[in-house]
């Protein structure tokens, strides 16, 4: 039987970063573990604020995939609208993807589809006055509660943890492209 690893504590369950990295230590002498410390407070970071996100966005009456077509719409400016290809490219979604979420939107009241000033088959999105509307509500209601769920840090601590997350944001954009 391996013996523990000198950071191994055995009151901890099991569950804490620096117990998972300490066990893979013990039970694979050699294995990589920097990188735990980091990606898996991140991994269980973004459950709890999912989870959280769709509660609220539940309680909202919307749900994530609309609630983001209709912030990038009302975050573009008047007149609010974009064809359906710069809605892909800000969401990070397909083309298919938008072109689903654009036709849900759109039965429901919250954007108009029209043909691209420009031709070329384009299609332009706008956001509606119900559109609008909703993700007035929404977004207070969700940046709201995130602002609640990072009190624990300090204004200080949020702007250097921000800074962070975004360098390594942007250095793997550019490496996993």
């Amino acid at each position: 039987m391996p013996e523990p690893a000198e950071d191994f504590d055995p009151s901890d369950d099991g569950r804490s970063a620096a117990a998972i990295a300490a066990a893979w230590r013990r039970e694979r002498p050699g294995t990589p573990t920097d990188s735990i410390g980091i990606v898996t407070p991140v991994w269980r970071l973004g459950k709890l604020f999912a989870d959280d996100r769709n509660r609220v966005l539940r309680a909202a009456g919307i749900d994530a995939a609309t609630l983001d077509l209709l912030s990038v719409l009302r975050r573009s400016g008047a007149p609010h609208e974009l064809t359906t290809r710069e809605l892909a490219r800000r969401t990070l979604v397909t083309a298919g993807a938008i072109s689903q979420r654009v036709a849900r939107a759109e039965r429901e009241g919250m954007v108009r589809r029209s043909p691209a000033p420009t031709g070329a088959r384009a299609v332009l999105v706008t956001l509606t006055p119900a559109g609008h509307a909703l993700v007035e509500r929404s977004v207070d209601a969700v940046l709201g509660r995130e602002a609640e769920l990072v009190t624990g840090l300090s204004p200080a601590e949020r702007a250097r943890l921000a800074e962070l997350l975004d360098r390594l944001l942007t250095d793997l954009y550019g490496r996993l492209d």
